[in-house]
């Protein structure tokens, strides 16, 4: 028990790990980020599918969402390369067929640019999309801001994180190469 408030001493709690296994070496922190990525990477999935279907566009999957969102952002129009360059994909027949699913669908058209194929945002497309933000502000962004989270903390965990995935890269390359 302590003296100040008569409750008795609990052993810390942590690291708050998935696999402990992993988290037994000389990082166990790196262990806790990897639980919490994958945490939010499941939430973050749900999250956009349920948001598009509740802005109009069911059966969405979560790729098909965040190249959408890619497709749309800044108004000009990608290719196959410059969406699968921003969203860190390798593998580009999935964003392939995300961007046939969503031509199908209306949302984008596809188009040219001397000899790669292009895709631009449709109205329909841009409507969705504007959508997804307007609920995301209200179901989302209002409630995280009343938590009252430091925004540029949030933007420096943001630029670590990116910062941290080029060492998982350079990890994948040698494990690669083994």
């Amino acid at each position: 028990m302590t003296q100040d408030d008569d409750k008795p001493d609990l052993p810390p709690i942590g690291p708050i790990v998935s696999a402990s296994h992993l988290a037994s070496g000389a990082m166990p922190a790196l262990s806790e980020i990897e639980f919490a990525v994958t945490m939010m990477v499941n939430a973050y999935q749900r999250w956009m599918v349920r948001c598009m279907a509740a802005a109009g566009v069911p059966a969405m999957s979560p790729l098909e969402v965040q190249v959408l969102h890619q497709v749309n952002h800044r108004g000009r129009e990608k290719t196959l390369a410059d969406v699968c360059l921003v969203l860190n994909i390798e593998d580009t027949h999935t964003v392939t067929y995300a961007l046939k699913k969503l031509e199908q669908a209306g949302l984008i058209v596809s188009g040219r640019r001397g000899k790669e194929k292009t895709a631009s945002i449709t109205r329909e497309g841009e409507r969705a999309c504007l959508e997804y933000r307007r609920l995301r502000e209200a179901l989302l962004v209002q409630p995280v801001k009343s938590i009252g989270l430091d925004e540029q903390e949030l933007s420096r965990l943001a630029a670590a994180l990116r910062t941290i995935s080029g060492n998982y890269e350079q990890a994948a390359r040698a494990a690669a190469a083994m």
